[in-house]
């Protein structure tokens, strides 16, 4: 099992997301219980492209300080919405490592995680998705915490994922040593 964290980016890990405060706690305990029992933690940062401001060198697309990568993690970066893109080569590497499991949490719900969620499905991982550990915006069609609970308590769950609580996800990071 590897602990994927997508696009937790500065400039978009703040306070206007859903449950905020919750997400940031939980995120930092499943990172510290990943690297406590030698679970893999990889990293995904989403780049627009130069002059978006959202770009490799800019400030914002730096990950959130309190998730910060340590030296030896990998990063990987993307610039379209699926995490396991061929273009990526997350999906080459964990290939080699024959990882089969893959527990995601970042940002945003509707948006990379969902398409990270149903590639990983139809490639054949196993996606876990801990309660609380993934947000978004409001949009034009939902607000913020209807569209969290669409896809964590609707969508994903039995179908492309197995969505968990936080107690169990810890316990699959412990299990893991």
């Amino acid at each position: 099992m590897i602990l994927l964290i997508v696009d937790t980016q500065k400039g978009i890990t703040d306070g206007r997301l859903f449950a905020f405060e919750r997400l940031r706690a939980n995120i930092k305990t499943l990172i510290g219980q990943a690297r406590k029992h030698r679970v893999e933690v990889v990293y995904v940062r989403h780049d627009d492209g130069p002059g978006t401001g959202f770009s490799a060198g800019d400030d914002e697309f730096a990950i959130f300080e309190e998730f910060a990568p340590l030296e030896e993690e990998r990063i990987f970066d993307k610039t379209v919405n699926s995490a396991l893109h061929e273009s990526t080569g997350l999906a080459e590497y964990l290939a080699k490592k024959r990882e089969t499991k893959i527990m995601i949490v970042g940002l945003q719900t509707n948006f990379c995680i969902d398409a990270t969620i149903q590639s990983g499905f139809y490639l054949g991982y196993e996606m876990i998705v801990p309660a609380y550990a993934n947000s978004t915006f409001d949009n034009d069609y939902m607000t913020k915490d209807v569209c969290y609970h669409y896809y964590n308590d609707f969508l994903w769950n039995g179908r492309y994922a197995r969505c968990v609580s936080m107690e169990e996800a810890v316990e699959m990071l412990v299990s893991q040593q």
